[in-house]
């Protein structure tokens, strides 16, 4: 399994990993080290450091990545491969089709800044291009979080829909994100959980925030949970620090207590106008039973039902974010309401036992078909 960073496995792969670590197969993980190389041996996976920039552009590095894994997949000789985010997809693609291997899985996780134009730009046709190049064979499934990403890669013949499969998210542990009652004593807290990059809609939600301030700075707090980013339109920490008092509007950084934070707020917040596949952090928000705020946007719109179990506003829109954020803290039983239908929607639609079984099975009928 090929990942761009050891802690984005850990947060979004490592259950199907897992699951077929206990089906029998001998699961190597290839990621950029973090720092948590650790935590990902002791779950008694393989780890390998994969050389990337997962936001770069330079095509030095670009080559050296592909190279790398062509070189280790020619020495390892991988029954699969099972590429995760359009990085890898692209050159894991390229390298696994010299290299011959087997069976590929791509799983497209959101398209990100590149593809949020109403029409595709140059780089992302060369994109596309590139790996229409390498998905040509009947070895390759392509996994899609959402309906608009898998008409894009039809429509421009990346990967023919007879080798297309939909599975909505990544899933969660329902009994680790076990639905919990919002807090009843305390001020109400907001909480918006991504890497600070300017798309995913951190500063809409400073601006509603501000728009709220004079009615709510002693009642609600504002919490930003999430680390810096090396994305071109990534936040710099000192513009973070600026626009967040720490009181009523705090930044937390990157946390590894997320659920735990979560569990002690009362309303999540993601105006992401972001090209997401479907995010992890609404996911685990309908789970625990929070209503959501988000945006009518590619990804967040698969979680939220508007007036059901949160929100819709349009994107970058945070007059229509500072009003439906005041009428659920002002409102305990709508809340309440939209969060347990939120449990409802995760039971129904976001369980890991069920997209780590999706996996399996595509990963048997690439093998059977190999045979």
């Amino acid at each position: 399994m090929v990942v761009n960073e050891d802690r984005f496995f850990l947060s979004h792969r490592k259950d199907i990993a897992l699951g077929a670590q206990k089906e029998g197969y001998d699961v190597s993980i290839v990621c950029k080290d973090t720092g948590q190389f650790d935590e990902v041996k002791a779950l008694g996976l393989k780890v390998y450091h994969l050389p990337i920039n997962p936001t770069g552009m330079n095509m030095k590095e670009e080559m050296k990545t592909m190279r790398f894994l062509y070189k280790f997949y020619k020495l390892h000789k991988p029954d699969i491969v099972h590429h995760v985010g359009l990085k890898n997809i692209m050159w894991g693609g390229v390298a696994a089709k010299y290299a011959k291997v087997p069976c590929v899985v791509n799983a497209v996780s959101g398209l990100g800044v590149l593809f949020n134009g109403i029409k595709p730009s140059t780089t992302a046709k060369g994109v596309m291009h590139i790996m229409a190049f390498s998905n040509r064979g009947k070895n390759v499934a392509e996994i899609f979080q959402n309906s608009e990403d898998k008409s894009l890669f039809i429509k421009h013949k990346v990967i023919p829909e007879s080798q297309c499969v939909f599975i909505k998210g990544s899933g969660v542990s329902l009994d680790e994100y076990c639905y919990t009652e919002e807090p009843s004593e305390g001020k109400i807290k907001v909480m918006f959980t991504a890497r600070m990059v300017k798309e995913k809609g951190m500063i809409t939600l400073i601006d509603a925030a501000e728009q709220l301030r004079e009615k709510y700075q002693d009642k609600v707090e504002f919490i930003l949970c999430g680390g810096l980013s090396n994305n071109p339109n990534g936040i710099k920490k000192h513009e973070l620090e600026a626009m967040c008092d720490g009181v009523y509007i705090k930044w937390l950084g990157h946390r590894k207590d997320v659920l735990r934070l979560l569990k002690q707020c009362h309303i999540v917040a993601f105006p992401s106008y972001y090209r997401e596949g479907v995010p992890r952090s609404l996911i685990e928000a309908c789970a625990v039973g929070r209503p959501i705020v988000t945006c009518d946007s590619i990804g967040c719109k698969d979680v939220v039902t508007d007036g059901e179990n949160g929100f819709l506003i349009q994107p970058q829109d945070h007059f229509a974010l500072a009003e439906r954020l005041s009428q659920l803290i002002e409102n305990k039983e709508l809340r309440q309401s939209m969060g347990r239908k939120g449990r409802l929607v995760a039971e129904n639609e976001f369980s890991v036992n069920r997209v780590v079984e999706k996996h399996l099975e595509i990963y048997r009928n690439l093998l059977a078909k190999k045979k």
